[in-house]
């Protein structure tokens, strides 16, 4: 089983997307979260423990969650998906480029 945390800034399209497609898998459980003080889910410490692989979606989002989180991310596997804010939640476009981006990452 693969733990995947998807990220972005603040939970409402983007990595929430990506939680409800790649929770339908075999063999992988998803979370999402956002790193923005405002996102509807702000990332915790233990979602990232819990996390075997976690995704974000910008460089942005990689450098805030290493500032607000730096001891829970050791030896932590992080992966920019270099995703821009352009998709609505559950567009079509953002499925498939996640599903392009995400999947090679889940053996």
């Amino acid at each position: 089983m693969i733990r995947a945390l998807f990220i972005c800034g603040k939970n409402q399209l983007r990595s929430p997307t990506a939680e409800q497609i790649f929770a339908e898998y075999d063999q992988v459980e998803t979370d999402s979260a956002g790193v923005s003080n405002d996102a509807d889910i702000v990332v915790s410490a233990e979602q990232i423990e819990w996390a075997d692989i976690i995704f974000v979606m910008e460089n942005t989002h990689r450098r805030k969650l290493t500032q607000k989180h730096p001891r829970h991310l050791h030896n932590k596997r992080i992966i920019c998906l270099n995703i821009p804010d352009h998709y609505g939640y559950m567009q079509a476009e953002l499925i498939e480029l996640l599903k392009n981006k995400v999947t090679p990452h889940l053996g």
